[in-house]
């Protein structure tokens, strides 16, 4: 009898996000352009939608960038240098299995010179720190305290792998998001965008990842890109807040002249983080899709 054949993980996000979108695919499915040639996601974070589409499409062509430069080099990494961080993932697997919370701090206070360290660092903090938050003071250094699980999954190998083998064909830098017009996305493109979300309330008003704030100006500023991104008929589709503001901007008519008007459609999101338990649960967000 011929041995089993191995089993497949399947390529998908390899860290914690919060706001990750891998729970709202099955809501943002139906309105994924069927065929594009080139897919761009100018906020990364944990990559689910990047991840989906290339299930999908296994050819797929992709642009990653971030403004975040430890999130980038921990996705090249992963790319390109995968069996080391694997390794280097598994030496900090052991040593948080013997003293979780001494060990995290040492780690979470350390600098790490090289790139593959860092990476593995990164994923290290991600898979123990409250939440996956990623939070900097404003010396830019790491500030998540630890978070409470028993057994964390520090090192997954066959996830990293297939992440890996999906990542190898993707281009991946570090850029502002208003860098995706110097790629000069066509209408045979399709660009996703996955902001910090305008805040709507008075505990919801995390809305960085960086030491650099993402202002309401900034969200303006996004629109105006998304609109000009329209008037070139690429294919788009953001995801924000469910709130006036937002339905504001995208609703814009002289922002979005000769017929470039968006949908706005409502998708419904659980809320995980919140300070006060009772406001976590179901909550209304806004995909807003050009195609």
């Amino acid at each position: 009898m011929s041995a089993a054949a191995p089993f497949q993980v399947m390529p998908r996000p390899f860290l914690k996000w919060a706001g990750g979108k891998s729970k709202l695919i099955e809501q943002y499915q139906p309105y994924f352009p069927q065929q594009f040639t080139t897919y761009y996601e100018p906020f990364l974070g944990g990559g689910a939608i990047f991840f989906y589409l290339a299930q999908q499409h296994p050819a797929l062509q992709a642009v990653l960038t971030d403004i975040n430069p430890e999130l980038i080099n921990t996705y090249c990494c992963v790319r390109d240098r995968v069996e080391e961080l694997i390794s280097i993932l598994e030496d900090h697997q052991l040593e948080h299995s013997k003293n979780d919370r001494e060990y995290y701090y040492s780690v979470r206070s350390r600098f790490y010179q090289t790139d593959i360290e860092r990476a593995a660092r990164f994923i290290y903090l991600n898979k123990t720190c409250y939440n996956g938050l990623y939070r900097e003071n404003s010396k830019g250094a790491f500030n998540v305290p630890i978070g409470r699980y028993k057994n964390p999954q520090i090192c997954q190998p066959d996830l990293l792998r297939s992440a890996s083998s999906v990542l190898a064909k993707a281009e991946i830098k570090v850029r502002k998001f208003d860098a995706v017009l110097d790629d000069s996305p066509s209408s045979e493109d399709f660009v996703y965008f996955d902001p910090p979300y305008y805040p709507i309330g008075a505990t919801s008003n995390f809305t960085a990842y960086s030491r650099e704030n993402f202002k309401e100006s900034e969200q303006v500023k996004l629109r105006d890109i998304f609109a000009q991104l329209a008037r070139r008929r690429v294919k788009l589709m953001l995801s924000n807040s469910h709130c006036d503001f937002i339905e504001k901007l995208y609703s814009d008519e002289l922002a979005f002249p000769g017929g470039c008007l968006p949908k706005l459609l409502e998708i419904s999101a659980n809320r995980g983080i919140n300070s006060n338990a009772c406001k976590r649960g179901k909550i209304r967000e806004f995909l807003i899709s050009y195609l």
